[in-house]
């Protein structure tokens, strides 16, 4: 076992070796901020959960499904965030990315279909809030920040060797995707008036930092990242190897945005042939 992968096992409580297996990369860890953080989320979803049961409006409004889609997202992102996969960083880069587009590219959009039904007021406070940062152009802004920056090698340097940024990371990640996918999958219409056109299109331009950085991973030649130029990587595997999976795991997890984008263009432009104007727009539900 490398002195890399013992250090990192005796982080997490559990010795790992150089060569782990799937059940033991799952195991859970426990870092008492974020079990409180996925408590509260999944204590105020289940309580709303419940009480929505009491009339045929909440239970229309709030089918379980929906419920369903959540507990997925919720465990996925358990997984993501409190495995002992969380300790062998340092020594395999295409598990850290795999970790990072789950919560980028998989919880998100589950996250954003277990919303129930809501009508906002766009005058509200919370109408006023969430319409602002939902706008396509400061959305994509503040994702392209995140893509960008986080892996240039200052960033993602930090993002290995800093206790603080390594669990900053994530969290922007996620939320990044929260972003990206609401303004997406339309959940809040009474303020999101965006015909499938302008989804698809918005949702083109979001996938191409993930296409870019992770062509660089691809074909780069040399490991650009000092934390992992001499690190004794997991399964044998070279850094740079590790880094080019990288590269497949990025590519990979942005295609169903993709695939989604140019669906939503397809029905634009049926609808415009049509005589339409697009797509749905104000409170009607996409």
């Amino acid at each position: 076992m490398s002195v890399a992968v013992t250090q990192a096992a005796g982080a997490g409580g559990l010795p790992i070796g150089a060569n782990p297996t799937l059940g033991e990369l799952l195991s859970l860890r426990f870092d008492p901020l974020i079990w409180l953080a996925l408590l509260l989320v999944g204590g105020w979803y289940v309580y709303g959960f419940i009480r929505s049961r009491q009339s045929p409006q909440g239970r229309q409004s709030w089918p379980t499904w929906r419920a369903v889609i959540f507990a997925l997202a919720w465990f996925l992102t358990l997984i993501a965030t409190q495995s002992q996969a969380i300790t062998v960083t340092a020594n395999s880069m295409a598990l850290y990315m795999g970790r990072l587009m789950v919560l980028a590219e998989v919880v998100p959009p589950l996250a954003v279909l277990a919303l129930p039904r809501l009508n906002i007021a766009p005058h509200t406070t919370l109408g006023k809030l969430l319409g602002f940062f939902l706008d396509p152009w400061v959305a994509l802004a503040l994702w392209s920040a995140i893509i960008i920056f986080w892996n240039l090698p200052a960033g993602f340097n930090a993002s290995i060797v800093s206790n603080t940024a390594a669990a900053f990371l994530p969290a922007l990640y996620l939320l990044g995707g929260l972003l990206v996918w609401a303004v997406v999958l339309r959940p809040f219409p009474t303020i999101q008036g965006r015909s499938y056109g302008n989804r698809g299109w918005f949702g083109l331009l979001a996938a191409l930092p993930m296409m870019l950085i992770a062509s660089v991973w691809l074909y780069s030649r040399e490991v650009l990242y000092s934390p992992y130029v001499s690190a004794l990587c997991l399964w044998n595997l070279s850094p740079l190897q590790n880094q080019q999976i990288s590269g497949w795991i990025m590519m990979l997890a942005g295609l169903p945005g993709i695939a989604l984008a140019f669906g939503q263009l397809f029905a634009w432009l049926i609808s415009l042939s049509d005589g339409g104007d697009g797509g749905p727009e104000g409170g009607e539900v996409a």
